[in-house]
């Protein structure tokens, strides 16, 4: 997606100060308006019905795996991916000023970011764990409470925007801890950019050596597959959809005719968006 080209606000799940805010500033622009969410399914409806001009959801994260309800919401949902971006994740403890280290007796956060903290949290013997719906809100409900016997884990624009303080920085248990951010939109993009990546779903026939069939449209034309994710199909028990990430796009011949190749071994398949492999931004 041309960046400068989107009019509207962008949809985002959660509260200002949110990891998700910070991809969708860093994606768009840092004047960028957005539009907070409740919950992914209000996300993706916010753009179907064209009140958001995109929006911008997690996918994955480098420790913890996909997140299904976006997957399935790709699917559910009559938009395309026409961007993404991969976020470094810095997770810090967030306390009302003052508070010290040995008054905590609480921590707050989404249960993603406290199983990604689950070594720093454990060093604090005394400390329980409060599931939120998102790393932002914990730090926005901490800060009205004024309470000095919790903190919340969250990234630093969560501090700054509720003028909260970072006692420590740094607890996530791995480094090198990522999230993938998919930009939504309506319009599907005509000629992403180089180097590009596809996504599709496709459900399989249930006999044996579909998938292997299925998978060797893009094996036998030398086109590298980036991901493959499977999915339960909720009325056929213990049948699944497969979602491909793969690089190029459709506009090259070799992979028009592999979709092609592989609508022919599948009972559908659905293109959700060609785009250009996103930036992985490491400081914010």
């Amino acid at each position: 997606m041309k960046r400068a080209e989107t009019c509207g606000p962008i949809a985002i799940q959660g509260h200002a100060g949110s990891f998700s805010e910070a991809a969708a500033r860093a994606y768009f622009s840092p004047a960028t308006q957005l539009a907070p969410q409740p919950n992914f399914r209000a996300l993706f409806a916010s753009v179907e019905d064209g009140s958001c001009a995109c929006g911008v959801v997690p996918i994955e994260n480098s420790l913890m795996g996909s997140i299904h309800e976006n997957y399935d919401l790709l699917l559910q949902s009559d938009v395309h991916i026409v961007g993404e971006i991969k976020l470094r994740i810095v997770h810090n403890l967030i306390v009302n000023p003052g508070v010290q280290l040995a008054d905590i007796r609480y921590i707050a956060s989404q249960p993603p970011a406290l199983a990604q903290c689950t070594r720093f949290i454990h060093s604090l013997a005394d400390a329980q764990t409060i599931a939120t719906d998102d790393t932002a809100g914990a730090v926005k409900e901490l800060a009205a409470s004024g309470a000095r016997d919790r903190g919340a884990i969250a990234g630093a624009q969560a501090a700054a925007t509720y003028g909260m303080e970072i006692l420590v920085s740094g607890i996530e248990d791995a480094a090198h801890n990522f999230t993938r951010f998919l930009v939504v939109s309506r319009r599907a993009e005509p000629a992403p950019a180089e180097p590009a990546k596809t996504t599709l779903v496709f459900g399989l026939k249930h006999v044996p050596g579909a998938l292997c069939r299925g998978l060797a449209a893009f094996a036998e034309r030398g086109i590298n597959l980036l991901k493959i994710e499977s999915r339960p199909m909720p009325e056929r028990p213990w049948e699944y959809v497969f979602y491909l990430d793969l690089e190029g796009h459709l506009e090259q011949v070799v992979c028009a005719q592999a979709v092609e190749h592989l609508r022919e071994t599948t009972e559908f398949v659905r293109i959700l968006g060609s785009y250009q492999q996103g930036d992985t931004i490491e400081n914010l």
